[in-house]
């Protein structure tokens, strides 16, 4: 038996890089294409089309990809998905499987080898497995062996507090509320999750100055927008849908801003996929201006913008600032305008690698209109200042009073489906006491009121051996999370580690001295429990919760949902609950009623989530109300540009996804909208950069990160010259995620800093 551990991340294999021209349009026919061959290559391609057929629509399933909104009212009779949508669907009806038989075959050492794309083509775990002690295979268990399995490590802890509870942003509400009551009825708060990683920036940012973590937006107010700001996101990829609205942006009278390291073709031009008509052609042009801003740039650059606003005001008052708004719903003016005066325009410039001319025009457009609406993502969430990032752009919206009107406001453009649901379900390691005191009253049971672990703190603990119980609910938690091998020794320090999910991942092959895989139904599978067929419900990035349902035939009869899962966990650990957990999974319909009694907006949820399209959840910001916040009022904040200093050899790298990539998931090997196909072990580099240092296209690099004195190195990576500020780098995770210090977050929400990192270069 070899006593070498699995590798914690993908092999340093080339696939075979093949570079294209950089397309001028997104979406069209290629996407379609894309799409059903997809489809075709998974499900076949009657199957596919007629699972696509119920996708997102108000009597079918919602896409288990991201959490764009759909429309309220009617929805497209063709194409509510996007390209990744229809590959997510695919991946998840697909004809392969992995079981027991499988297993069998293939040892944890084995499998480790193959890359994470190879690994997630293996197909739908079929089966229960457990991986004993020192053994090389994965082996058949019984559900029943597998929960007290589990229920006699969490009751041997000598704390709940050494357990460590973690959640993807596909589960849904009902899964969510069942998974948090079960964790806090064991005794602890930490129940970190996936938001931990990508907008728990926003949440900080905004709560502090809106009071409340969401957007602000609806679909409809891209309708009636003046101006769009796009800040540090890539729709065309991650979220294509959003390409209508902003389509609809333009084709209403108004303007779009785009501010990003990368020129981004979805942002440029796009096809819409809804109108045959328009498939081939020009397509629609979105940009009206394209600001290319250096990484972590962005607070200099609305500092130059806000100062630029400030003197257009003196110099013709009234003509810029909302007063009225400012007066009545706002504090913290002047304290924020005396901070401003201290940064100079000549000081800024310079971090923004802008031309001053090109930003001049982009205060122009925000001070002549009023309804602003600004999107962001990961580009914005993922910095030392990322909170700064978004309070800056909070203070132009409060300047304009752009908020709580119709076409303006907040719109954080979240990742997977129900992420914003599981933290409005409670899934967060920071409760609220009035939250816990519901719970409390509905459950009879005391809450652990102590925070708990985020991400970051539970990889510590676990390498710290002061947790020692890991469940995952969903998600691929070690391709997921920075420094790889620091997190893979922190796993691997476990007594027990538990995956709930639909198909296999590198999650699974890291494991503690015991693993479990728990295989859990699809979206689109049909969910039987005593009751009858049951639906589930999930909340958009937009506040609207509506329902799931699946009708597929469950591809294996050794499947359970999401609730009845965590239910069997808590039957098999809680021995003094009074929660009848066997009764709230007959019928999801009780555990909705228990979420109606703690949660507040759900009031008549089960009612309410049947009509078609669902509901909106109560928006405070949307409704001009700021009273959450700790002034009672919407809140101007002082913000600091960033302070990296690079040397002359060090560039800075951002993380980013391919087109044929959803977060950790990784469809195909193309990233079809840069031009780069079969490679993904690629570094996107200034020309002039690769000039200076002696590197031609395609070289051979070893990329070394730098942080507080620490090196770690990623070895094999190909140059490539692409169209990128000076000293700025990009390249695909997870690959590069064993490059992102764990210590090295965003000051407030403790966010793993995954686009700055300092990175030096070494030819082969």
């Amino acid at each position: 038996m070899s006593t070498k551990k699995p590798e914690a991340q993908a092999p340093e294999t080339l696939t075979g890089i093949k570079l294209t021209k950089v397309p001028t349009s997104a979406v069209g026919a290629k996407a379609i294409q894309s799409a059903l061959s997809h489809v075709k290559n998974e499900v076949g391609l009657i199957k596919g089309i007629g699972l696509l057929a119920r996708l997102n629509q108000k009597n079918g399933f919602d896409c288990p990809g991201c959490a764009w909104p759909d429309p309220d009212e009617k929805r497209a009779f063709l194409a509510e998905y996007c390209e990744n949508g229809a590959k997510a669907v695919a991946e998840e009806a697909t004809k392969k499987r992995v079981s027991p038989l499988f297993f069998a075959s293939h040892s944890v050492r084995e499998l480790s080898l193959l890359s994470d794309y190879e690994i997630g083509k293996s197909g739908r775990i079929t089966h229960p497995m457990y991986l004993a002690e020192g053994a090389t295979h994965y082996q058949e268990i019984s559900w029943d062996a597998a929960f007290q399995m589990i229920g006699t490590e969490l009751n041997g802890l000598k704390s709940p507090d050494e357990a460590v509870f973690y959640t993807s942003g596909r589960t849904s509400n009902e899964a969510a509320f069942l998974y948090q009551l079960f964790v806090r009825q064991f005794g602890t708060n930490n129940l970190p999750d996936c938001s931990n990683m990508c907008h728990e920036s926003s949440g900080s940012a905004l709560s502090e100055t809106l009071g409340i973590g969401k957007g602000s937006v609806t679909l409809e107010d891209f309708n009636e927008a003046d101006l769009v700001i796009v800040m540090g996101q890539n729709p065309g990829t991650n979220h294509p849908r959003m390409l209508t609205a902003l389509g609809d942006t333009k084709k209403h009278g108004g303007k779009i801003i785009t501010i990003n390291p990368l020129p981004e073709v979805g942002l440029l031009n796009y096809k819409d996929p809804q109108n045959p008509l328009k498939w081939f052609g020009e397509g629609q042009d979105l940009t009206d201006l394209f600001l290319q801003v250096k990484i972590n740039g962005d607070v200099a650059l609305l500092k130059i913008i806000l100062k630029l606003l400030v003197a257009k005001e003196k110099a013709v008052p009234n003509s810029v600032f909302d007063h009225e708004f400012i007066a009545e719903k706002t504090a913290g003016l002047d304290e924020f305008l005396a901070d401003l005066e201290q940064y100079s325009i000549e000081d800024l410039v310079p971090q923004t690698g802008i031309e001053f001319s090109e930003i001049e025009k982009a205060a122009d457009l925000i001070a002549n209109n009023n309804k602003i609406i600004i999107c962001w993502a990961m580009g914005l969430t993922q910095h030392k200042n990322a909170v700064d990032n978004i309070r800056e752009l909070v203070n132009i919206l409060l300047l304009k009073g752009s908020i709580g009107k119709p076409g303006a406001g907040t719109c954080p453009v979240r990742g997977h489906s129900n992420v914003q649901g599981d933290r409005t379900m409670g899934i967060w390691e920071k409760p609220k006491d009035d939250f816990l005191d519901r719970l409390e009253k509905e459950f009879n049971f005391t809450a652990p009121r102590k925070h708990g672990f985020d991400v970051v703190d539970a990889i510590k603990a676990m390498h710290a051996k002061k947790a020692t119980v890991f469940i995952g609910m969903g998600g691929n938690f070690i391709s997921a999370t920075p420094d790889t091998e620091f997190t893979a020794d922190a796993l691997r320090n476990c007594s027990l580690t538990v995956q709930i999910s639909t198909k296999l991942n590198r999650s699974h092959l890291i494991h503690g001295k015991q693993a479990l895989i728990l295989p859990c139904l699809g979206r689109s599978e049909e969910d039987l429990q005593a009751s009858g067929a049951q639906f589930v419900t999930v909340e958009n990035s937009m506040g609207v919760v509506h329902q799931s349902h699946g009708d597929l035939k469950a591809l294996s009869s050794h499947l359970l949902s999401e609730p009845a899962i965590v239910a069997g966990m808590a039957n098999a650990t809680l021995k003094s609950s009074t929660t009848n957990w066997s009764e709230m999974v007959a019928n999801y319909d009780l555990i909705r009623n228990a979420i109606e009694a703690s949660i507040p907006g759900f009031e008549n949820y089960n009612t309410r989530v049947r009509q078609p399209g669902g509901f909106y959840l109560p928006n405070n910001a949307r409704a001009n109300d700021f009273s959450p916040t700790h002034t009672g009022k919407a809140n101007f904040t002082a913000n600091k540009p960033s302070d990296i200093q690079l040397k002359k050899d060090q560039f800075l790298m951002m993380t980013i996804r391919t087109h044929d990539q959803y977060n950790t998931t990784i469809y195909g090997l193309d990233d079809r909208y840069r031009g780069v196909l079969n490679e993904r072990r690629v570094i996107f580099m200034n020309p002039e950069d690769m000039k200076n240092l002696g590197i031609k296209k395609l070289d051979l690099l070893d990329l070394t990160s730098h942080f507080n004195g620490e090196e770690r190195t990623a070895k094999g990576f190909l140059a490539i010259p692409y169209d990128i500020p000076k000293q700025c780098t990009a390249t695909y995770f997870p690959e590069t995620n064993v490059l992102v210090p764990l210590n090295s977050t965003a000051t407030i929400s403790n966010t793993p800093t995954s686009k700055t990192v300092i990175i030096s270069l070494h030819k082969h």
